[in-house]
């Protein structure tokens, strides 16, 4: 244990002499707003009910995002808080700590949400948001400071990354061919999958292999429309998003577990059946049922 880890365990201790069971709630609600399954919440909503285009987009920088931390955290392999001193321990986390990817996520997601809205309000809260799923982290015993502030720089590097290169790329995207576009789609996730063949690092490369391949698919038909009236975004969001969630938990429960035989090949398959169904599935399904008023044109 170095310095800096004293130092900030110090911070983390002081931290804690405030913490009561309704503020451990709070916390703990407020660091869910930073995980994997909210942003399976919020982002299809995006995408279903309010802007196709900006949803995926959203969700694709969310997914190198998820890949980078995972990359990082093995790379620098750096202990959390509560397993130098298992007393700071308010909240469970596994893996290495930086950087945070709570923190780094947040920065990409909540950030994007607000660029793309483009209104101060909402700059401000998502600073604001930011700021309290970071603080969530120390508060909860689970990540230093440090790791949390590495994970807001560099969720704010891939941000302003995104934000500078996003319709370029789109265009470049736009004028490859139907095939080669689906080569990309299966290699690259698979390419960076061989990379590092960890558990964690399998799932965002399938997500994006899926959600890519629907794209792909769903630009050769006309597109799926946001539009319509509230009853129907509402029954679109319900009915996707329990199939999204039956998919992430049902086939996590009945493939294999961590350590079994074929366990990361079935997680592949698991994370990209979500991805799939979240720019395919979902928006054909939605069509089928008419709670889609109409096709748009292209995508």
């Amino acid at each position: 244990m170095d310095i800096l880890q004293l130092w900030e365990l110090d911070l983390i201790r002081t931290i804690q002499q405030f913490h009561r069971p309704v503020l451990d709630s709070l916390f703990r609600a407020i660091t869910f707003l930073g995980t994997q399954e909210a942003y399976l919440l919020v982002l299809p909503f995006i995408m279903w009910c309010i802007d196709f285009r900006a949803g995926a987009r959203l969700i694709i920088v969310l997914l190198v995002s998820s890949y980078l931390n995972t990359d990082l955290k093995d790379l620098f392999q750096q202990p959390r808080p509560f397993q130098l001193d298992p007393g700071v321990k308010l909240a469970d986390a596994t893996g290495y700590g930086l950087p945070s990817g709570h923190a780094q996520s947040a920065v990409v997601v909540w950030g994007g949400i607000a660029a793309w809205l483009h209104a101060t309000r909402f700059w401000v809260a998502a600073i604001l948001l930011i700021i309290l799923i970071g603080f969530s982290r120390i508060y909860l015993g689970v990540h230093f400071p440090t790791d949390v502030l590495a994970g807001l720089a560099i969720g704010a590097g891939l941000l302003g990354i995104f934000l500078v290169t996003r319709q370029r790329i789109q265009r470049r995207l736009e004028q490859l061919h139907f095939v080669i576009v689906m080569l990309l789609a299966i290699t690259i996730p698979i390419a960076l999958i061989l990379i590092h063949p960890t558990p964690n690092a399998v799932s965002a490369p399938a997500i994006a292999s899926g959600l890519t391949v629907g794209l792909a698919l769903a630009s050769h038909r006309n597109a799926f429309s946001v539009e319509g009236i509230w009853q129907q975004r509402l029954f679109r969001y319900v009915t996707g998003t329990s199939i999204t969630l039956g998919l992430y938990f049902g086939l996590g429960a009945i493939f294999p577990a961590e350590g079994e035989t074929f366990y990361l090949v079935l997680r592949f398959v698991r994370y990209w059946m979500v991805g799939l169904w979240i720019s395919l599935g979902g928006p054909w399904f939605f069509q089928l049922l008419k709670l889609s008023p109409g096709q748009t044109g292209k995508l």
